[in-house]
């Protein structure tokens, strides 16, 4: 089983100018754990939700202030391809819950826990 057999259409991108209220509410109306940040059609960092906690236990401001103050930038990708055992052993080792995938420079998908969790079950 490969990344493009589980992986699901990411459903939320954002500017990295966007600021974290506007981007928390935005994953929270998609019902997502991540907003992919792109600048054009480049993807350059994620915001997920541990992010979001960590913008509002270090500053008061936080929800006003643009997205890539608290993104993690250049995030770890995967391609459909890539075997879902491995994909797995890179989320694990790096500590993450959801992993972009690409094909060359362009977003094709993104790949959480609850995807592999949800092959599993079934």
């Amino acid at each position: 089983m490969n990344v493009g057999d589980l992986m699901s259409k990411p459903s939320c991108f954002v500017d990295p100018e966007t600021t974290l209220a506007e981007a928390t509410t935005m994953m929270g109306e998609q019902r997502v754990g991540s907003a992919l940040i792109l600048q054009g059609e480049r993807l350059t960092g994620i915001l997920t939700e541990r992010d979001i906690v960590r913008a509002m236990s270090t500053a008061h401001d936080a929800p006003m202030r643009p997205v890539i103050e608290w993104m993690t930038k250049r995030p770890t990708t995967t391609t459909p391809g890539t075997p879902v055992r491995e994909a797995l052993r890179v989320m694990v080792e790096g500590g993450f819950r959801h992993l972009p995938v690409t094909d060359g420079e362009a977003v094709v998908g993104i790949l959480s826990m609850r995807d592999i969790a949800k092959a599993l079950a079934d």
